[in-house]
């Protein structure tokens, strides 16, 4: 069902709901028990073949901070972080990612996790000690849609470092903001999502109800976690937000006096959804990093949902700037809970990437506008 069908336009040309108006035909059965209560995205596990070059990315170029390491594995968070750690890097023999973490309300609430999914016959399993050093008693599970997901509510309390600014770069990343995973099959996603606590914010839909991305939250800002359309599952990228743009610019300033421009895949500029200012690089295992800001609170019961047309020129660059088809296409595997990477299954649904970039594929800046405002083929 598609939401451009009952809608209500704004004047910066996108249109708003009070609910998410997706529907899916193809429905991951409701649990009767509830969800567990998620606070936020707390961390994500990475697997990384060069552990040595990916220190040198995360630390002496990104200027995340190290909280603990050893030969395996190490430690990182950002400025304002107080848990133990917001990224782990891992060695390991392929480049993965090994759990998008969560941290929920109480303890009490990984007996709800457990409940919940396995209702659903997913595989769970849990551990006192924690999946990795500075988390104590947490819960892994293969979701039902392919991701390998951690719950946790006991953690380890280190510094927070907002007022040690004899240690801030110019390019300070100061929280996990989001992840982003990539599925065939956007609205079975988000109903799933929905039954797990989570509300949609934004989404881009089209005049049929294609459902090319949806973006949910559990926090008051736009996303905890996004839903992009393509084959999966994978996961597009994990995002950390800076306090000011100019971080990003002096971030994007860092890495071309470093002679690492080529690190930089997409930005910087602004995001139609979400608002936000954005700067897109790629690890050196080619694992997406998202520097993110400014965007805006959710929080309230009524938060109005924006849908984007995937026509329009300006959802996922509000300058208009073209998106490189490697952003489209590109992501990384996601592990199992034995450590093998999940099949990846090929979405069926139209591509964002071939309805607005393809030879055949247009784009307008304003709707209507028959001689000009439109970007064809390879011009967007």
């Amino acid at each position: 069902m598609s939401a451009l069908n009952d809608r209500v336009k704004t004047s910066s040309g996108f249109y708003v709901t009070q609910e998410a108006p997706i529907q899916t035909d193809n429905a991951i059965p409701t649990p009767s028990v509830p969800a567990p209560d998620i606070l936020r995205c707390a961390y994500m596990e990475l697997v990384v073949t060069d552990l040595a070059a990916s220190r040198e990315f995360y630390v002496d170029v990104l200027g995340l901070y190290v909280t603990e390491e050893d030969d395996a594995a190490i430690y990182l968070r950002s400025t304002e972080e107080f848990i133990h750690h917001n990224l782990v890097l891992r060695q390991g023999p392929i480049a993965a990612v090994a759990a998008f973490s969560y941290r929920v309300r109480s303890p009490e609430e990984l007996d709800v996790a457990v409940a919940f999914y396995s209702e659903l016959g997913c595989r769970v399993e849990r551990r006192s000690e924690g999946f990795t050093k500075g988390i104590g008693d947490s819960v892994r599970v293969e979701d039902p849609l392919g991701f390998p997901y951690e719950f946790f509510y006991q953690t380890e309390h280190v510094e927070r470092l907002s007022w040690r600014y004899d240690l801030h770069t110019p390019g300070e990343l100061v929280r996990l903001d989001h992840f982003n995973q990539v599925t065939p099959d956007v609205p079975r996603a988000v109903k799933f999502m929905q039954d797990l606590g989570f509300r949609v914010t934004e989404d881009i839909q089209d005049d049929e109800g294609t459902v090319y991305a949806a973006w949910m939250r559990r926090k008051p800002t736009v996303h905890d976690t996004a839903m992009t359309g393509g084959d999966g599952p994978r996961m597009h990228h994990v995002a950390f937000a800076t306090h000011e743009k100019h971080n990003i610019l002096a971030i994007c300033d860092k890495l071309g006096a470093l002679r690492r421009s080529d690190a930089i895949e997409r930005g910087p500029g602004r995001h139609g959804v979400s608002n936000a200012f954005y700067l897109y690089l790629r690890d050196p295992d080619g694992h997406r990093v998202e520097i993110y800001t400014q965007d805006y609170y959710t929080g309230d019961p009524d938060n109005p949902v924006v849908t984007w047309d995937v026509h329009d020129n300006q959802r996922r660059d509000w300058w208009g700037n073209p998106v490189v088809p490697s952003w489209y296409t590109e992501a990384s595997l996601v592990l199992d809970l034995d450590g093998n990477p999940k099949p990846v299954v090929a979405r069926t649904d139209d591509s964002e990437l071939e309805v607005t970039i393809g030879a055949d594929g247009f784009s307008y800046t304003r709707e209507g506008d028959e001689e000009k405002g439109f970007k064809l083929g390879n011009t967007l």
